[in-house]
């Protein structure tokens, strides 16, 4: 289908996802995700990744964290990305897993010196570029996640502030205004505009008008036949564009 890797999320906490013996569970089977690693490998060409937690109820040691590592690794898996927190997969929701265990950077820091050759990238509770560019001395990714929801316009300055890259920092308006050709492109297919508005919403965090600006995207993208236009309307009214 093109993508450029396969990752295996092994830090999903949530009742339905143990229940069906895969997601954060998983990390106390070890062999079992190191067989799933090796059978992905074998099917497709592209990296095969894993993303997990630091460890789950009381198996949370670092040694074990590192012990599930080495095993995976051996079955050729390079890259993992770590939630810097633990998973309780009895007595929290999925929600407060992402926020009520506390963050242990300074495990996966550890992880990254005890295993040099691996790929080692850090998730959790990274909001800010700075706050990112500051783990790059001591791992090789940060992954985002949630705040790329929250504030989407917060990777306008990534190419700039992470990579060195020159080019002009694009305003919300001409961001918006990218959007409009891949709009057209899908509602052309029949598809609701919505489909797109819906993680646009945040662009304008913070900004005058922001709240207009996502009431009127939530109540005209549902309407039948709209397009690109609803951008272009929003637009019109907003102080920065």
């Amino acid at each position: 289908m093109g993508y450029d890797e396969v990752n295996l999320n092994v830090g999903c906490p949530s009742d339905r996802v143990k229940t069906g013996n895969f997601g954060a569970c998983l990390m106390a089977q070890p062999e079992r995700v190191a067989d799933c690693v090796a059978a992905m490998r074998a099917a497709v060409s592209v990296p095969v990744t894993l993303k997990h937690r630091i460890g789950v109820d009381y198996c949370d040691r670092y040694e074990d964290m590192a012990g599930f590592v080495s095993v995976v690794a051996q079955a050729g898996c390079d890259r993992f990305t770590v939630h810097a927190r633990k998973a309780w997969l009895q007595g929290l929701s999925p929600k407060e897993n992402r926020r009520v265990p506390p963050l242990r950077y300074a495990d996966v820091h550890r992880l990254k010196r005890d295993f040099p050759h691996l790929f080692i990238e850090i998730n959790g509770g990274f909001k800010t570029l700075a706050a990112a560019k500051s783990q790059l001395e001591a791992v090789d990714a940060v992954m985002i996640g949630r705040a790329a929801y929250d504030d989407p316009y917060l990777f306008a300055e990534a190419d700039r502030v992470i990579f060195g890259q020159s080019a002009p920092v694009p305003t919300r308006r001409q961001v918006a205004e990218a959007m409009l050709p891949y709009i057209d492109t899908w509602t052309a297919k029949g598809y609701k505009i919505n489909k797109v508005t819906r993680h646009m919403l945040q662009l304008f965090l913070g900004q005058p008008g922001s709240r207009f600006w996502r009431r009127h995207l939530t109540e005209q993208s549902c309407r039948s036949g709209v397009g690109s236009e609803v951008i272009l309307q929003a637009m019109a009214e907003m102080p920065e564009c």
